[in-house]
Protein backbone atom coordinates (compact mmCIF):
# COMPACT_ATOMS: atom_id res chain seq x y z
CA UNK A 1 0.00 0.00 0.00
CA UNK A 2 1.05 3.01 -0.89
CA UNK A 3 1.62 6.61 1.48
CA UNK A 4 -0.92 8.49 1.49
CA UNK A 5 0.49 12.53 1.46
CA UNK A 6 -1.37 15.47 3.24
CA UNK A 7 -0.54 18.93 0.79
CA UNK A 8 -1.13 22.25 2.26
CA UNK A 9 -1.39 24.91 -0.70
CA UNK A 10 -0.50 28.28 -0.46
CA UNK A 11 -2.73 30.57 -2.74
CA UNK A 12 -0.38 33.69 -3.43
CA UNK A 13 -1.10 36.96 -4.98
CA UNK A 14 0.94 39.92 -4.61
CA UNK A 15 3.59 37.92 -2.37
CA UNK A 16 0.81 36.99 0.14
CA UNK A 17 -0.97 33.84 0.95
CA UNK A 18 -4.35 34.56 0.54
CA UNK A 19 -7.48 31.72 0.49
CA UNK A 20 -11.34 32.16 -0.64
CA UNK A 21 -14.46 30.31 -0.76
CA UNK A 22 -15.59 28.86 -4.52
CA UNK A 23 -12.65 31.07 -6.04
CA UNK A 24 -13.93 33.92 -4.58
CA UNK A 25 -13.82 36.55 -1.74
CA UNK A 26 -10.20 36.26 -1.03
CA UNK A 27 -8.72 36.89 2.42
CA UNK A 28 -5.03 37.43 3.90
CA UNK A 29 -3.55 34.25 5.10
CA UNK A 30 -0.39 35.49 5.86
CA UNK A 31 3.60 35.68 4.67
CA UNK A 32 4.45 32.12 2.37
CA UNK A 33 7.34 31.76 3.55
CA UNK A 34 6.90 31.42 7.50
CA UNK A 35 3.92 28.95 6.57
CA UNK A 36 6.11 27.14 4.31
CA UNK A 37 8.61 26.46 6.82
CA UNK A 38 5.94 26.32 9.71
CA UNK A 39 4.36 23.34 7.22
CA UNK A 40 7.58 21.48 6.49
CA UNK A 41 8.80 21.41 10.41
CA UNK A 42 5.12 19.91 11.65
CA UNK A 43 5.17 16.65 8.90
CA UNK A 44 3.59 18.29 5.37
CA UNK A 45 4.50 15.73 2.59
CA UNK A 46 4.58 18.32 0.11
CA UNK A 47 3.96 21.83 -0.57
CA UNK A 48 1.84 23.43 -3.49
CA UNK A 49 2.38 26.70 -4.59
CA UNK A 50 -0.07 28.59 -6.93
CA UNK A 51 0.29 32.26 -8.01
CA UNK A 52 -3.29 32.60 -8.93
CA UNK A 53 -2.97 36.52 -10.75
CA UNK A 54 0.57 35.61 -12.45
CA UNK A 55 1.40 37.18 -15.13
CA UNK A 56 4.17 37.39 -17.68
CA UNK A 57 5.79 40.11 -15.73
CA UNK A 58 5.47 38.45 -12.66
CA UNK A 59 7.55 35.17 -13.02
CA UNK A 60 10.67 36.61 -11.74
CA UNK A 61 9.11 37.75 -8.84
CA UNK A 62 7.55 34.44 -8.34
CA UNK A 63 11.29 32.96 -9.05
CA UNK A 64 12.70 34.81 -6.37
CA UNK A 65 9.71 33.71 -3.70
CA UNK A 66 10.42 30.62 -4.89
CA UNK A 67 14.36 30.53 -4.20
CA UNK A 68 13.22 32.00 -0.68
CA UNK A 69 11.29 29.24 -0.16
CA UNK A 70 13.88 26.75 -0.88
CA UNK A 71 15.86 27.66 1.54
CA UNK A 72 13.75 27.28 4.06
CA UNK A 73 12.29 24.05 3.83
CA UNK A 74 13.28 20.24 3.04
CA UNK A 75 10.14 18.84 1.32
CA UNK A 76 8.97 18.74 -2.52
CA UNK A 77 7.13 21.50 -3.28
CA UNK A 78 5.30 22.22 -6.52
CA UNK A 79 4.80 25.70 -8.19
CA UNK A 80 1.85 27.03 -10.54
CA UNK A 81 0.40 29.85 -11.89
CA UNK A 82 0.95 31.45 -15.57
CA UNK A 83 3.64 28.98 -16.91
CA UNK A 84 3.38 28.77 -20.53
CA UNK A 85 7.08 27.87 -21.91
CA UNK A 86 9.68 25.75 -21.15
CA UNK A 87 11.47 28.91 -19.98
CA UNK A 88 9.20 29.44 -16.93
CA UNK A 89 9.55 26.32 -16.37
CA UNK A 90 13.00 25.58 -16.43
CA UNK A 91 13.65 29.63 -14.39
CA UNK A 92 11.32 28.16 -11.41
CA UNK A 93 12.97 24.48 -10.97
CA UNK A 94 16.34 26.50 -10.96
CA UNK A 95 15.28 28.73 -8.00
CA UNK A 96 14.41 25.25 -6.66
CA UNK A 97 10.98 23.89 -7.38
CA UNK A 98 10.99 20.70 -7.48
CA UNK A 99 7.25 20.12 -9.73
CA UNK A 100 5.74 22.48 -11.65
CA UNK A 101 1.91 22.59 -12.11
CA UNK A 102 0.02 24.00 -15.39
CA UNK A 103 -3.75 24.79 -15.84
CA UNK A 104 -4.78 26.38 -18.48
CA UNK A 105 -1.81 26.53 -20.71
CA UNK A 106 -2.06 22.86 -21.01
CA UNK A 107 -5.28 23.14 -22.33
CA UNK A 108 -4.27 25.94 -24.53
CA UNK A 109 -1.37 24.15 -25.36
CA UNK A 110 -1.23 20.51 -24.38
CA UNK A 111 2.18 19.71 -26.61
CA UNK A 112 3.73 21.75 -23.69
CA UNK A 113 2.99 18.70 -21.55
CA UNK A 114 4.88 17.01 -23.17
CA UNK A 115 7.73 19.36 -23.73
CA UNK A 116 7.65 19.42 -20.21
CA UNK A 117 7.86 15.65 -19.75
CA UNK A 118 10.72 14.89 -21.90
CA UNK A 119 12.50 17.89 -21.11
CA UNK A 120 12.57 17.17 -17.19
CA UNK A 121 10.68 14.01 -16.44
CA UNK A 122 7.31 13.39 -16.23
CA UNK A 123 7.79 13.58 -12.18
CA UNK A 124 7.61 17.06 -12.36
CA UNK A 125 4.75 17.96 -14.23
CA UNK A 126 1.78 18.11 -12.35
CA UNK A 127 -1.50 19.29 -14.27
CA UNK A 128 -3.92 20.78 -12.22
CA UNK A 129 -8.09 20.39 -13.61
CA UNK A 130 -10.26 22.91 -12.29
CA UNK A 131 -13.80 21.80 -12.98
CA UNK A 132 -17.46 22.16 -12.06
CA UNK A 133 -20.27 20.00 -11.72
CA UNK A 134 -22.78 21.38 -14.38
CA UNK A 135 -25.97 19.30 -14.82
CA UNK A 136 -24.48 16.15 -14.16
CA UNK A 137 -21.39 16.75 -16.05
CA UNK A 138 -17.93 17.97 -14.99
CA UNK A 139 -16.85 20.79 -17.39
CA UNK A 140 -13.41 21.93 -17.22
CA UNK A 141 -12.85 25.77 -16.37
CA UNK A 142 -9.99 27.84 -17.23
CA UNK A 143 -8.00 31.29 -16.19
CA UNK A 144 -8.75 30.16 -12.27
CA UNK A 145 -12.42 28.89 -12.52
CA UNK A 146 -13.25 32.26 -14.32
CA UNK A 147 -13.45 30.85 -17.99
CA UNK A 148 -15.71 27.56 -18.82
CA UNK A 149 -15.00 24.63 -21.39
CA UNK A 150 -17.21 22.63 -22.81
CA UNK A 151 -13.95 20.23 -21.98
CA UNK A 152 -14.64 17.18 -20.00
CA UNK A 153 -12.90 16.27 -16.95
CA UNK A 154 -12.17 12.82 -17.49
CA UNK A 155 -11.44 12.73 -21.04
CA UNK A 156 -9.00 15.45 -20.19
CA UNK A 157 -7.84 13.52 -17.55
CA UNK A 158 -7.24 10.67 -19.69
CA UNK A 159 -5.20 12.70 -22.04
CA UNK A 160 -3.33 14.99 -20.15
CA UNK A 161 -1.93 11.67 -18.64
CA UNK A 162 -1.15 10.19 -22.58
CA UNK A 163 0.74 13.19 -22.83
CA UNK A 164 3.38 13.20 -20.29
CA UNK A 165 1.78 14.22 -16.96
CA UNK A 166 2.99 12.72 -13.60
CA UNK A 167 0.34 13.92 -11.50
CA UNK A 168 -2.85 15.05 -11.36
CA UNK A 169 -4.09 17.98 -9.08
CA UNK A 170 -8.09 17.93 -9.43
CA UNK A 171 -10.01 21.11 -7.51
CA UNK A 172 -13.63 20.74 -7.80
CA UNK A 173 -15.02 23.99 -7.85
CA UNK A 174 -18.08 23.01 -5.91
CA UNK A 175 -16.59 21.89 -3.05
CA UNK A 176 -13.48 24.59 -3.01
CA UNK A 177 -13.80 26.46 0.45
CA UNK A 178 -17.07 25.11 1.51
CA UNK A 179 -15.66 22.59 4.22
CA UNK A 180 -18.45 19.97 3.04
CA UNK A 181 -15.89 17.51 2.23
CA UNK A 182 -13.98 16.03 -1.15
CA UNK A 183 -15.62 15.42 -4.60
CA UNK A 184 -14.94 11.98 -3.81
CA UNK A 185 -17.20 9.88 -6.31
CA UNK A 186 -15.49 12.05 -9.21
CA UNK A 187 -11.95 11.03 -7.64
CA UNK A 188 -12.78 7.84 -7.02
CA UNK A 189 -14.45 7.37 -10.97
CA UNK A 190 -11.03 9.54 -11.84
CA UNK A 191 -8.90 7.16 -10.19
CA UNK A 192 -10.13 4.04 -12.23
CA UNK A 193 -9.49 5.24 -15.66
CA UNK A 194 -5.79 7.14 -14.94
CA UNK A 195 -2.57 5.18 -13.78
CA UNK A 196 -1.12 8.13 -12.60
CA UNK A 197 -1.38 9.92 -9.21
CA UNK A 198 -4.86 12.27 -8.12
CA UNK A 199 -4.64 14.39 -6.25
CA UNK A 200 -7.97 15.59 -4.24
CA UNK A 201 -8.27 19.42 -3.69
CA UNK A 202 -11.35 21.28 -2.67
CA UNK A 203 -13.89 20.78 0.45
CA UNK A 204 -12.09 19.72 3.45
CA UNK A 205 -13.18 20.98 6.69
CA UNK A 206 -11.97 18.36 9.13
CA UNK A 207 -10.07 15.30 9.41
CA UNK A 208 -12.75 12.93 8.56
CA UNK A 209 -13.13 14.28 5.17
CA UNK A 210 -9.02 13.43 4.45
CA UNK A 211 -9.68 9.62 5.65
CA UNK A 212 -12.94 9.66 2.76
CA UNK A 213 -10.71 11.25 -0.01
CA UNK A 214 -8.57 8.16 1.01
CA UNK A 215 -11.07 5.89 1.55
CA UNK A 216 -14.11 6.41 -1.01
CA UNK A 217 -12.19 8.92 -3.32
CA UNK A 218 -9.19 6.70 -3.42
CA UNK A 219 -7.19 9.47 -3.52
CA UNK A 220 -3.40 9.26 -3.52
CA UNK A 221 -3.24 12.80 -1.72
CA UNK A 222 -5.42 15.52 -0.46
CA UNK A 223 -4.46 19.17 -0.70
CA UNK A 224 -6.00 22.05 1.77
CA UNK A 225 -5.54 25.59 2.57
CA UNK A 226 -7.61 27.27 4.52
CA UNK A 227 -8.20 24.08 7.77
CA UNK A 228 -4.10 24.80 7.74
CA UNK A 229 -3.63 28.24 7.33
CA UNK A 230 -6.03 29.01 10.55
CA UNK A 231 -4.83 26.09 12.72
CA UNK A 232 -8.68 24.29 12.52
CA UNK A 233 -6.77 21.34 11.81
CA UNK A 234 -2.90 20.52 13.07
CA UNK A 235 -0.87 18.27 10.74
CA UNK A 236 0.69 16.63 13.20
CA UNK A 237 -3.05 15.33 14.87
CA UNK A 238 -4.38 14.68 11.14
CA UNK A 239 -1.62 12.36 10.60
CA UNK A 240 -1.98 10.67 14.16
CA UNK A 241 -5.90 10.29 13.20
CA UNK A 242 -5.24 8.62 9.77
CA UNK A 243 -2.57 6.55 10.77
CA UNK A 244 -4.83 5.23 13.48
CA UNK A 245 -7.73 4.88 11.09
CA UNK A 246 -5.00 2.58 8.85
CA UNK A 247 -4.23 5.07 6.14
CA UNK A 248 -0.73 4.56 5.34
CA UNK A 249 0.96 8.30 6.26
CA UNK A 250 4.51 9.66 6.79
CA UNK A 251 4.63 10.37 10.59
Amino acid sequence: MQTKRIIPCLDIKNGRTVKGINFEGLRDAGDPVDLAELYSENGADELVFLDISATEERRKTLAQLVERIAERINIPFTVGGGISSIEDVELLLNSGADKVSINSAAVKNPELITQISKRFGNQCVVVAIDAKLIEGEWKVHLVGGKQPTEIDLFDWAQEVEKLGAGEILFTSMNNDGTKAGFANEALAKLSSLVNIPIIASGGAGNKAHFLETFQKGKSDAALAASVFHFKEIELPSLKNYLSTNGILVRL
